[in-house]
């Protein structure tokens, strides 16, 4: 069964935090990305009230994204990951999956790019 379990979600106030602090920001339309190295790959993912009013519309949003990252690439190292919706408009899945591997390929070349300087 395909699932996406409770050990993949980014919890706790403390960690969240902790990734909003010292993550490394970026953007891919329609997605907004904030990573950074942890322990395990946990991922994170919002839609905003404050652009989707109504429940259904934000769990739609959610649910494609959770079904993005379950298919995608998985990064090279363990990072936290949040995925923040940003467009006003919902986008179609294939939208937010293109999004999505290209925010993991650039997790992964920054990554790179930061090994071969240290």
């Amino acid at each position: 069964m395909n699932t996406f379990p409770k050990s993949d979600k980014l919890c706790g106030q403390l960690r969240i935090d902790q990734l909003y602090h010292t993550g490394h920001k970026m953007t891919v339309w329609p997605l907004r990305v904030t990573y950074c190295p942890a322990p395990r790959t946990q991922v994170l993912i919002w839609a905003p009230k404050s652009l989707f009013k109504h429940a259904v519309d934000r769990n739609r949003l959610r649910r494609q994204m959770r079904e993005a990252w379950r298919l995608s690439e998985q990064p090279d190292r363990p990072y936290w990951i949040a995925f923040n919706y940003m467009d006003k408009v919902q986008q179609p899945y294939a939208a937010i999956a293109r999004a999505m591997q290209k925010a993991i390929r650039k997790i992964n070349l920054a990554d790179a790019t930061n090994e071969t300087t240290d």
